[in-house]
């Protein structure tokens, strides 16, 4: 259950400079290899803050044993909540930010490397993407599910950022007419989709506190 409950978290993972950036890589000379080490470096970092986080849930449940496993269940689910709380604040707060950053200006350019780097420091730095890996994965380990049940939250993620590189690869041309589209289209709009996922796993999260399940 746990597994399909952190599944649209993948959106709130995408919707902002992430996607963005994926855009812009994938129209850039070296497109296929920058894009794949972007989502090389996304996959690291995502994965690598996913598994804390379960890590830190399944530890925290095996200390408190089974005589106190549902005052850490509730302590977990707190936590959880706490962190979707400052998400709903973070993203409407941020919801037009206006002017693209400069350091996008460099994607034009961008290399490998750089590429590699920017997919490890916004999936896994960058605040509401932290936030919603820990999240994910203190929800899956709080349930007591196998880690592996992280694994489909990690993918869901890549493979909404390899939407752009995915869209070159088929439509060729035609994506230089239709990436901007969408893309302008996640900046203006993808906080209210950001909100309304944020808001259902919430929902999710304050049922568990009350039920006590």
């Amino acid at each position: 259950m746990s597994l399909l409950e952190i599944l649209p978290l993948a959106l709130v993972m995408v919707a902002g400079p992430q996607i963005i950036s994926a855009f812009f890589l994938a129209t850039t000379l070296n497109w296929a290899r920058n894009s794949a080490a972007f989502l090389g470096g996304a996959a690291v970092s995502i994965t690598t803050v996913v598994t804390i986080a379960y890590l830190v849930a399944w530890g925290t449940k095996r200390a408190a044993g089974p005589a106190h496993a549902g005052t850490a269940d509730r302590i977990i689910d707190w936590v959880v909540l706490a962190l979707m709380l400052f998400l709903i604040v973070y993203v409407y707060l941020n919801r037009k930010r206006g002017k693209t950053p400069k350091w996008m200006t460099r994607l034009e350019q961008a290399e490998p490397k750089f590429a590699f780097s920017l997919g490890l420091v916004l999936l896994g730095v960058f605040p509401s993407d932290i936030v919603t890996s820990i999240a994910a994965g203190l929800h899956v380990g709080r349930h007591g599910d196998p880690w592996w049940q992280c694994l489909p939250f990690v993918a869901l993620t890549l493979l909404l950022l390899a939407v752009p590189v995915i869209a070159v690869t088929l439509l060729g041309k035609r994506a230089d007419t239709i990436l901007p589209k969408i893309s302008g289209w996640m900046t203006q709009h993808g906080w209210i989709v950001n909100e309304i996922v944020l808001a259902f796993f919430a929902a999710i999260t304050i049922n568990g506190l009350v039920s006590g399940s």
